[in-house]
């Protein structure tokens, strides 16, 4: 089965930098698209970046300039590099194993068990 694991949150001032990672295994990883969520407590969880299996990446605009989304199919591993944090970056951040329709990237329903970001003011 799908089994996504993550890792690097914590907790850090606002401008600094975090990076999460995620090892994925059970997949076909070269051929998946993978994702990156976050989630507040009492709100939906939002796709924050997203990558293909060739590379094409998808970000949300308020993301957009301070977060890359990378990959290395040699290792089964997804990253989010996240700079210029802000206080409003403070979330769980969750792994997804999903595809691209188009231009958008579609989550499904296989998750890792999340990393907490704090971003303090």
């Amino acid at each position: 089965q799908v089994q996504l694991v993550e890792s690097g949150g914590g907790l850090v001032q606002a401008g600094g930098s975090l990076t999460l990672s995620c090892a994925a295994s059970g997949i076909i990883f070269s051929r998946r698209a993978m994702g990156w969520y976050r989630q507040v407590p009492g709100k939906q969880r939002d796709l924050v970046a997203g990558i293909s299996s060739s590379g094409k990446t998808t970000y949300l605009d308020s993301v957009k300039g301070r977060f890359t989304i990378s990959r290395d199919n040699a290792k089964n591993m997804v990253y989010l590099q996240m700079n210029s944090l802000k206080p409003e970056d403070t979330a769980v951040y969750y792994c997804n194993a999903g595809d691209y329709s188009g231009p958008y990237y579609v989550g499904y329903d296989d998750w890792g068990q999340g990393t907490q970001v704090t971003v303090s003011s």
